[in-house]
């Protein structure tokens, strides 16, 4: 059977700061930035799943298992929210609440919930027209 490829694109809004808890507010400035202030971007992340053509299954796997699973770890999680309060693991003296971060995260939830025969490919999160940040699994 031929293997496919199947991105689905979801959407945003919400705000985060990079900083390091054991750092001094002058250091995360001066190492980050503005990006140590709180701020806000419209995120795009696209989520590629890979796997066997199927004809039953309308393709690589049902778009609305794809969309729910979306829905449940990512937009319901994140819209409209900061990325550091709604997401435990970007907690000051977790993980800086980059583009990279975000993508590894996503990938986390993502994986494991795949229906059998359905692996993740990639996850590409974009914060801006200008940057993003794109996760294979490699550790």
């Amino acid at each position: 059977m031929p293997i496919s490829y199947l991105t689905r694109i979801v959407e945003f809004t919400a705000t985060h700061r990079i900083r390091r808890a054991d750092w001094p507010d002058e250091r995360n400035a001066r190492e980050f930035g503005r990006a140590a202030q709180e701020h806000g971007h419209r995120y795009q992340c696209r989520v590629t799943v890979k796997g066997s053509l199927e004809a039953r299954a309308g393709g690589v796997m049902q778009l609305q298992t794809l969309d729910r699973l979306l829905a449940e770890e990512i937009t319901s999680r994140l819209e409209g929210q900061s990325i550091n309060a709604a997401l435990p693991e970007f907690a000051d003296g977790g993980r800086l609440a980059t583009g990279e971060a975000l993508a590894v995260y996503v990938w986390e939830r993502i994986a494991p919930r795949l229906p059998a025969g359905v692996t993740l490919h990639a996850v590409r999160v974009q914060e801006g027209p200008h940057i993003y940040s794109e996760y294979f699994g490699e550790a």
